[in-house]
């Protein structure tokens, strides 16, 4: 018995099916796309912030010699730490050579009405920091073009890192880097556990065999459905052949 798949299941069922299975070669795609970024994040070199930010060099393990902004910080919001909402403390960093760079402090709580900042301290003695190299991810709601130079004469609840939009703001050169300060610096908070991507690549992989599976249900419904089709057809057929054979012996 032939398959007789009907002309509206086909073109239901089979263009989902590779739209499905082309989402998971996609998957693949990315996971391999993401596994090269992990490879670089784990096997950057250390370096000097001058030659890495000359270079190009993201994910290098800096150092740098400098001297934090004592007037401002701007507090990344909608970041979270084990289930608790909180924000990623960014404070200006003037290193001894080179413009200003932003510098990744690490993580605090927000207060529940979100009225308040955090209570956090800032070195006004020069030091030493370490960190990853990193390019700023600019995500979120956007600074407004028209926030006065004020606005950063404190710390700062913002939701979008736009850094056209600070540099105007610190009446200097700003680079568009930012600096993620290692776990060791005593200067920074929680959370300073950093990974090159949100999503890594053993999920990107979750996510392939997840929409293959689905391809496959999708063709297996196609099949069973064709079968049924062709089941339903042939049995008048069957039963009327039958009947004749007993009238006509």
């Amino acid at each position: 018995m032939r398959l007789k798949p009907s002309l509206p299941l086909s073109l239901s069922l089979l263009p989902l099916a590779c739209i499905t299975a082309w989402l998971g070669f996609w998957q693949l795609e990315r996971m391999t796309e993401k596994q090269e970024l992990v490879d670089r994040f784990e096997n950057a070199p250390e370096m000097e912030l001058g030659e890495a930010i000359a270079g190009s060099r993201q994910f290098a393990h800096v150092k740098a010699s400098g001297y934090y902004e004592l007037k401002w910080s701007l507090l990344l919001d909608n970041k979270t730490l084990d289930g608790k909402v909180g924000v990623h403390v960014l404070t200006l960093f003037y290193p001894e050579q080179g413009d200003a760079i932003l510098v990744n402090r690490g993580w605090l709580p927000l207060a529940p009405d979100r009225r308040s900042p955090p209570d956090f301290s800032t070195p006004s003695h020069p030091v030493t920091i370490n960190g990853i190299l990193n390019v700023p991810l600019e995500d979120g709601i956007r600074l407004g073009d028209s926030q006065p130079p004020e606005i950063l004469r404190g710390p700062q609840l913002v939701t979008y890192l736009e850094m056209d939009e600070i540099a105007p703001l610190i009446n200097r050169e700003l680079l568009p880097w930012l600096i993620l300060l290692d776990t060791s610096d005593a200067t920074g908070f929680a959370g300073r556990k950093w990974q090159p991507a949100v999503i890594l690549p053993a999920q990107h992989g979750a996510y392939s065999i997840q929409w293959f599976a689905l391809s496959l249900a999708i063709v297996i419904i196609w099949i069973t459905l064709s079968w049924q089709r062709a089941c339903r057809a042939s049995a008048p057929r069957n039963g009327w052949e039958q009947t004749e054979n007993r009238n006509n012996p």
